[in-house]
């Protein structure tokens, strides 16, 4: 049966059979929905046949990896912890359109080291079918290091990842996207300790205030800050805007700003010069 006509339950029978084939599994896993539940999905099927690999970097936020390991332990998923080295390589910290392929580089170049050292016979990421009309060089990184796809070959989309999570039980069922604090930096603007400190700093900040979903853009003197539009008239408030100015320029922020679209997953991608986005369709 093609995989467009399937239907969730299917899918879902799909990807515990892919996993299957797969044998000893490494997976890479961030904590975020589609990774942590395709981690979920192998433990199931696989049992100690699964290790999941966390990255940690400065450019994954403390929040972050404390929730994977969390997660990780409440659903008895064999887990490690690696030291990835991305801010080492020039290209990488140089932040042009390419970034998330030097990320990705290295972060498959280690769990391939790990997968012949251990004898494991292949290495997974939780890629999905959404994710293929995004602005996404970390898959060209994926292919490269010959990693698989179990969700995306299942022909699994983003909120029926969702819908599978909520039918296990999974908390992490509804848990915003987030991506990399490396993805928050303006491109061409060098990734630096301090600006990715100065992201996660702010975004914790934010969440304090109650906030759920965000972004804190890096423009240099400048932090766009993006909210949910579900959210967003909480953040349009006279007193909201002192604290948000308050938290910012703390940080060193000289200019403070709102962005009234609100939350755009990817919305750095938008400045992206016409040559770098023309390479997508090649």
């Amino acid at each position: 049966m093609p995989v467009g006509t399937m239907d969730i339950q299917e899918k879902s029978a799909a990807l515990a059979s892919g996993l299957r084939r797969l044998g000893r599994l490494l997976v890479a896993y961030s904590g975020g929905v589609d990774s942590a539940y395709l981690a979920w999905a192998a433990r199931q099927v696989l049992g100690q046949n699964l290790l999941a690999v966390i990255a940690d970097s400065p450019s994954l936020a403390r929040t972050q990896l404390s929730d994977a390991i969390a997660f990780a332990k409440e659903q008895s998923i064999a887990f490690e912890v690696i030291a990835t080295r991305e801010l080492e390589r020039p290209e990488y910290v140089r932040n042009h359109g390419q970034r998330c392929y030097f990320c990705k580089d290295e972060l498959f170049r280690l769990m391939d080291e790990l997968r012949a050292a251990r004898g494991f016979q292949a290495i997974a990421y939780g890629v999905n079918l959404d994710d293929q009309g995004d602005w996404r060089p970390g898959q060209r990184a994926a292919g490269a290091h010959s990693v698989v796809a179990p969700l995306l070959d299942a022909g699994l989309r983003k909120e029926e990842i969702r819908a599978l999570a909520r039918s296990a039980g999974l908390r992490i069922w509804d848990k915003p996207a987030s991506a990399c604090l490396s993805s928050r930096i303006e491109y061409g603007r060098p990734v630096t300790r301090e600006a990715l400190f100065a992201v996660e700093q702010g975004e914790d900040a934010l969440r304090k205030l109650g906030f759920r979903q965000i972004r804190v853009r890096h423009h240099g003197e400048m932090v766009r800050i993006e909210i949910a539009r579900e959210e967003l008239a909480s953040a349009l408030d006279a007193n909201m805007a002192l604290e948000f100015t308050k938290i910012f320029k703390a940080l060193g922020f000289k200019f403070v700003t709102l962005d009234l679209e609100g939350f755009r997953s990817g919305s750095m991608n938008s400045l992206l010069p016409a040559d770098e986005l023309a390479r997508r369709a090649g």
